[in-house]
């Protein structure tokens, strides 16, 4: 069994408790016990489970893993405690704010031994496994993906990151992608910015990826992927997963843990994490200039 302790308690901690509470049966998830869980605000216990300190979960024993579901900043910060102190380590994406530290990050979990696991639900959702189905041996000529969603809550970090998800999806469905230019539109006082990204495949296909926040703007993800062959026009509706996401991420992290995921698999993970962060860095200083 491994021992947990849950580092922040919003949604996706509360959500972590839950789900090591009650596991999908059969599954390697089975083998994670939630210990305790971390807040910097004073806490009542959660879902039956108490409170301690960053410094007692670092110390104690029965805690081998940590589930890091704090602010996206304080993401390094954390994870780079747990992996000093031999943890291994489950994160909300995105793992940090720059490819150096992720990079870094890597290489001390490599160095303790332990397990580095960026989580990303957006590739279990039953749309996203519609789309990519989809998107499957067709040839793409040029596309787009517009994100809308409410205001960024302070903590999340720049677009590029903060909606690295969006990204991912890009990644995963069109292969390497490379950033040709980058725009930012920002109205501070009434909250909302517009991150507009060029970008490229291997083979010069043009992508737009666009990050679009506010107060009121309806969260939704906008497409329009020309092929050779048709055009896509909205993600393909599906049924729920008879598991929910993020079930599907802590069996998966579990399974890592278990030693039932093959190194070439944990390997292209780490290259398409690290793609990702590297291009959102790369979003990041072009919109600056």
């Amino acid at each position: 069994m491994f021992g947990a302790v849950v580092v922040g308690i919003g949604t996706a901690g509360w959500v972590r408790i839950r789900d090591m509470l009650a596991p999908l049966p059969g599954s390697p998830a089975e083998k994670l016990n939630v210990r305790a869980f971390i807040s910097r605000r004073k806490l009542d216990s959660q879902q039956g489970v108490s409170q301690v300190t960053a410094e007692e979960a670092v110390s104690r024993e029965d805690i081998q893993v940590a589930f890091i579901c704090t602010e996206n900043v304080l993401h390094e910060e954390n994870i780079r405690t747990f992996l000093q102190a031999g943890k291994h380590v489950c994160v909300e994406y995105p793992m940090t704010m720059n490819y150096k530290a992720a990079l870094e990050l890597w290489n001390l979990a490599q160095e303790k031994g332990v397990i580095l696991h960026e989580e990303h639900i957006e590739l279990l959702t039953e749309d996203y496994k519609e789309l990519k189905r989809e998107v499957e041996g067709k040839l793409l000529q040029e596309g787009t993906l517009h994100f809308t969603g409410g205001a960024l809550k302070p903590g999340f970090g720049f677009p590029a990151f903060s909606g690295i998800a969006r990204l991912t999806w890009l990644v995963e469905l069109f292969g390497e992608l490379s950033v040709t230019a980058a725009t930012m539109e920002e109205d501070s006082g009434n909250n909302y910015c517009k991150m507009t990204a060029k970008l490229l495949t291997s083979d010069d296909r043009p992508l737009v990826w666009i990050e679009e926040r506010g107060p009121g703007l309806p969260r939704a993800k906008n497409i329009n992927f020309q092929f050779d062959s048709c055009t896509l026009t909205e993600v393909p509706p599906a049924p729920r997963g008879a598991v929910g996401i993020f079930m599907q991420d802590l069996i998966h992290f579990s399974a890592k843990l278990a030693g039932q995921v093959s190194p070439g698999e944990l390997h292209r993970e780490k290259i398409r994490i690290l793609h990702c962060l590297r291009l959102a860095g790369n979003i990041q200083q072009l919109c600056k200039r």
